[in-house]
């Protein structure tokens, strides 16, 4: 991969679109089926072409090829625009498999010469962690607004440097934590905040999945930080967050790496780490790297469970629901309503540069959880807990929640 340029000083760019009016473009169609029978939810109505937001996908790997711009198809709000990649004959391809011009294709050192097209408004940053606080940082500085994969950097330093480069620029800073957005997930938190079934008590979560032998990105502790607990890891540790709206006030931590096994001579393979908040809850969360695939959750209320099985793939989650009413137990299984999770982050960054809104995933959002993976590290490191600020205010570090359309 090509070396990045040095930040470059910012031109000034063009004022940003006003919202457009997509109530004169709806499309409303009469009901095909009787008031008792199922409904469908009608014509998406997306935005005209012209007025959806324009996106640049830094970095062409697994993530933006099959997830990412697929999504797009599915986005009301926004469009891809323009490509950064070190690979240019990749990049040509890409380009013209997803209609976007010569002109809107970069490489990691033409990047700052983004500021230079006005239909880019939004840069989406889809590289190795390390790489994460630079690009951020000059695409803050070209006059864009910034969504950025997590984890959102490999330090705490390097989040509170983007997170004021961003506000220098007077541009966004948004972390792509899809799980925040995808309906199951929230219907388990609105469970868990309306106190369906009482007080929660326990969570319990675990992401873990057996990584190829390969000398990937992820195995070097340069490029990617950390192991299992910044990339898979994160989802128990941000989900639980999520979820109860609190922040943890005590973390306990152990990390184990199976002796010999090449993948795990920079970062960890296995960590179980423990949340203490100050409600009470006790979360107990896992994740490996050289395990079979498990990504789920449980939380334990006083007189139900909720559970999402799986909990953190792309597609298929399932939302189980158990209590006994009548002194019967009975298990619930609400329907996925099936919407592409990348699509409902995208267009809620959309939504927030349109509307002038912050994202309810901010760069505080992503700074939060780098504090306290950093304190499980330190925990695990002195095999003792470790104690943490207290956060009184729930949803702390969120901003404007999602629109009711997605």
């Amino acid at each position: 991969m090509p070396r990045p340029t040095p930040a470059v000083k910012a031109k000034p760019t063009a004022k940003p679109k006003k919202a457009p009016s997509s109530a004169s473009l709806e499309v409303a169609l009469p009901p095909l089926n009787a008031p008792t029978e199922p409904q469908s939810a009608g014509p998406p109505n997306p935005d005209a072409v012209d007025q959806r937001v324009g996106f640049a996908l830094v970095g062409l790997g697994t993530l933006t090829l099959e997830e990412l711009l697929p999504a797009f198809g599915q986005c009301k709000h926004a469009r891809p625009v323009a490509l950064v990649s070190g690979d240019p004959r990749k990049m040509s391809k890409v380009a013209r498999q997803y209609g976007i011009r010569a002109s809107g294709c970069y490489s990691y050192e033409t990047y700052d010469q983004l500021r230079d097209n006005p239909e880019v408004e939004v840069i989406y940053i889809v590289l190795p962690n390390s790489m994460h606080a630079e690009f951020t940082i000059r695409g803050a500085q070209a006059g864009k607004h910034i969504l950025c994969e997590k984890p959102m950097a490999n330090s705490v330093q390097e989040c509170e440097d983007m997170i004021a480069a961003c506000k220098k620029a007077g541009k966004k800073l948004m972390i792509a934590y899809r799980i925040q957005y995808e309906p199951l997930n929230r219907m388990a938190r609105q469970l868990v905040r309306d106190k369906t079934y009482g007080r929660v008590k326990m969570i319990d979560a675990m992401n873990c999945q057996n990584q190829a032998h390969d000398k990937q990105w992820r195995h070097q502790k340069k490029l990617a930080g950390g192991g299992s607990l910044p990339d898979v890891g994160l989802y128990c540790l941000n989900t639980t967050r999520f979820l109860l709206g609190e922040e943890p006030n005590e973390v306990f931590a152990s990390i184990y790496s199976t002796p010999g096994d090449a993948r795990f001579k920079e970062v960890e393979e296995n960590v179980s780490f423990m949340l203490r908040f100050p409600s009470g809850v006790i979360a107990n969360c896992a994740t490996g790297y050289g395990s079979f695939n498990a990504k789920r959750y449980a939380v334990y209320a006083e007189t139900g469970t909720i559970k999402m099985d799986p909990a953190f793939t792309y597609r298929g989650l399932q939302l189980e629901k158990e209590h006994a009413p009548d002194g019967q137990q009975v298990q619930e299984k609400p329907q996925n309503p099936h919407k592409d999770q990348f699509a409902l982050e995208i267009d809620h960054m959309a939504e927030c540069v349109r509307q002038n809104k912050t994202p309810y995933t901010p760069g505080e959002e992503g700074l939060q959880d780098q504090r306290i993976m950093e304190a499980i590290y330190q925990s695990a490191k002195e095999n003792k807990p470790v104690k943490l600020p207290v956060v009184k205010k729930l949803d702390a570090f969120r901003g404007t929640p999602p629109t009711e359309e997605d």
